[in-house]
């Protein structure tokens, strides 16, 4: 949303509403609606659009799930946006002026990593976090699960020049580069972490597994700053491994999760419940691995067929190795022991400088996230946000 508003042209006022911390005024008197669609969303992203379509005002929309499968989006909408917003969103608002919106825009044109925008910085409070920086988007690998494997999807960097602007932009240390691979061009990563190495940066990013065989490039991103990573290991299991694409192994996870702590750098683990090599085993397994390897933060899903993915191309989903409510159950029972108040403490990392943030993560984001949102309605989410990083990093 931050980088549509960048990329509006002056002389229009724009309002955003993010429903994730705010109620939408579905009666608010406006000329365009615009909204951002994943497919968890999609239902209540009809219902909005319905709602001012009533009204006569248009509705466009873009997104991942809108850019990985129109075919389904388009019917809901005026309007879709396929791809990258940057050279059409202009477009859209000028056609949409003089009513003559089409159904679909989409550059043909092969896109360049100069051409990712940057968000407008600091416009919208309300965000629970935006300290968000683009080296790049999209990811060169296909894990047939993943969005990624969409046929409308492209992989680029950008220059460093416009990474390091932005990272002045936001005014702080903490960062999250939110790329859905960090290190997708290794060179890449590295010129650009030799570039923030003076910056006394505190950041995240996402990696793959990869970031083994790449010792020399974890040790520079613990010289410039990482605290933590977020790594798909998607299951312990060879054969659910290998259904996806994913060519790992437990043995090498177990390598991957040793190296990265023994730089000081946490781990945020994702995993996917309901591969085809996954039995009712498969919750009890994960979750005395993960303890065992201390892995700091859990993000749990279940598998999911996007539709435009390889995995959606070859399946109709139901579970093999389990029911439909099994899975469920079983995906619910793991987020509630994982964080447990005793599975917390069993999982205290070693590095003394870790553990602040890792005991305000799991019990106040985590374990008691419904008693910090209701404090937040009282206390502003950023001041909170910037109250727990003076505990973790400087306190």
């Amino acid at each position: 949303m931050l980088t549509l508003q960048s990329l509006t042209p002056p002389g229009h006022e724009i309002l955003i509403c993010n429903e994730n911390c705010e109620k939408l005024n579905e009666t608010i008197d406006v000329d365009l609606v615009g909204i951002t669609v994943t497919l968890d969303v999609m239902p209540r992203a009809c219902e909005i659009a319905r709602a001012f379509q009533r009204r006569g005002i248009p509705v466009v929309a873009g997104g991942i799930h809108v850019t990985c499968s129109p075919e389904d989006c388009a019917p809901h909408f005026d309007a879709i946006c396929v791809g990258p917003a940057e050279r059409v969103w202009v477009r859209m608002i000028e056609d949409a002026g003089a009513g003559l919106l089409r159904k679909i825009y989409q550059d043909t044109q092969e896109f360049q990593g100069s051409e990712i925008a940057s968000p407008r910085y600091g416009v919208n409070p309300k965000h629970i976090f935006n300290n968000v920086v683009l080296t790049s988007r999209g990811c060169p690998n296909r894990c047939a699960f993943c969005y990624n494997s969409c046929k409308n999807r492209c992989y680029v960097t950008r220059p460093i020049a416009n990474v390091l602007r932005d990272i002045a932009a936001l005014g702080t240390r903490h960062v999250l580069f939110i790329d859905d691979n960090f290190i997708g061009t290794p060179e890449y990563t590295r010129e650009l972490l030799l570039a923030i190495k003076d910056m006394r940066l505190i950041w995240q990013a996402a990696v793959t597994a990869d970031i083994l065989d790449m010792p020399d490039l974890l040790d520079l991103m613990a010289q410039t700053g990482c605290k933590s990573l977020f790594i798909g290991l998607e299951s312990i299991n060879d054969a659910s491994l290998q259904s996806v694409n994913k060519h790992n192994n437990a043995t090498r996870y177990e390598q991957l999760i040793d190296a990265i702590h023994s730089r000081g750098i946490m781990v945020n683990a994702s995993m996917v419940f309901g591969l085809d090599g996954d039995g009712l085993d498969v919750f009890r397994r994960s979750l005395d691995w993960l303890v065992r390897m201390r892995v700091e933060t859990l993000t749990s899903h279940i598998l999911t067929p996007y539709p435009g993915t390889l995995l959606h191309r070859r399946v109709v989903f139901q579970p093999k190795g389990m029911m439909a409510e099994e899975l469920y159950v079983g995906y619910r029972w793991m987020y509630r022991q994982f964080y447990s108040l005793r599975n917390i403490a069993r999982r205290l990392p070693k590095a003394k400088g870790q553990r602040v943030p890792y005991l305000l993560f799991n019990l106040f984001y985590r374990k008691y996230g419904r008693l910090t949102s209701a404090v937040a309605r009282l206390i502003p989410m950023r001041v909170m946000g910037k109250l727990g990083a003076w505990m973790s990093y400087r306190a």
